[in-house]
């Protein structure tokens, strides 16, 4: 079932990277996600909700979005 939020996802598991990306362009990396919760999280009809519920803020994360580095924008 699509997310409101949740645009699109994936999971590696030889590095265990959950990678999330948004409705609204983000895209973080949760790190150190074992495979078990990845599968538990594509069998549920709820992402969104068992999303935050699981993993948002349980698992060390990092935003890794494409595009403009902010600190570009203060460089001459």
């Amino acid at each position: 079932m699509p997310s409101a939020v949740i645009k699109s996802y994936r999971y590696d598991g030889d590095t265990q990277i959950f990678e999330v990306v948004y409705h609204s362009g983000k895209v973080y990396h949760y790190l150190n996600v074992p495979e078990s919760e990845y599968r538990l999280f594509k069998a549920t009809m709820v992402k969104g909700i068992w999303f935050n519920r699981h993993i948002k803020n349980k698992y060390a994360f990092k935003e890794v979005t494409p595009g403009l580095n902010q600190t570009d924008l203060f460089t001459t």
